[in-house]
């Protein structure tokens, strides 16, 4: 998944956004509420961690704000404020959950996963392509239910792909979804990728559509 971490605490903002990229989850990570603004109205986001005490505008004005402008992501708020005012206030304009600091990363994981789960998350439900069953919640990849060996990169390119089956990617939407800010990406990067999924997948499974981009293969 990718990840947008709005956090203005540098060793909180390191501690998790570590913790999310070993978790194989691709994170961007701003630091004040006027970035957060202009990074939540980017689609490429799947769940958004939320600061409420930034600066230059507060947490919780952006989290009104984007559920105004029609912002559908789901949103956990991480945040100090443990008084059950401000518990409601956070839910009331808008959060799906609420998780007050210091918690342990495994409370953050299972509250993100639970977040993914439910009606209003994008990748709540497996995507079934055929005989391919690709799991968002449980990171699985399974072809007539055995299960695939595939890297972090290799599932997410393929949930980019299967959303939704048929769709047409050029090379430039997929490194713009695949990778997060300030990364290397090398020029054939996504070919690789994509040359890996297509010798477990078949060869066939990812089409090449010529001078446009790729698609997957009708089921």
């Amino acid at each position: 998944m990718r990840l947008l971490l709005v956090e203005d605490d540098r060793m909180i903002g390191e501690s998790i956004s570590e913790a999310l990229t070993g978790e194989n989850h691709i994170v961007d990570w701003v630091r004040d509420g006027r970035e957060a603004e202009l990074a939540m109205d980017d689609p490429v986001y799947d769940l958004i961690l939320l600061d409420l005490g930034l600066p230059k505008k507060n947490g919780l004005a952006v989290l009104e704000d984007y559920r105004k402008r029609g912002g559908l992501l789901p949103i956990l708020v991480l945040t100090a404020r443990d008084s059950l005012t401000d518990r409601v206030t956070g839910l009331d304009v808008g959060a799906d959950d609420y998780l007050v600091k210091p918690f342990e990363l495994e409370e953050l994981f299972a509250r993100m996963r639970a977040l993914l789960r439910r009606p209003a998350g994008r990748a709540q439900n497996p995507i079934v392509h055929g005989d391919l069953t690709l799991d968002p919640v449980r990171h699985e990849v399974r072809r007539q239910d055995v299960l695939l060996p595939v890297s972090a990169r290799e599932f997410a390119l393929l949930q980019i792909l299967l959303s939704p089956p048929g769709r047409i990617w050029s090379l430039a939407q997929l490194e713009e979804k695949l990778y997060g800010w300030d990364r290397d990406i090398g020029s054939n990067a996504v070919e690789v990728y994509i040359h890996h999924l297509r010798k477990k997948l078949g060869s066939h499974f990812i089409r090449n559509v010529r001078g446009v981009g790729y698609k997957v293969s009708e089921a």
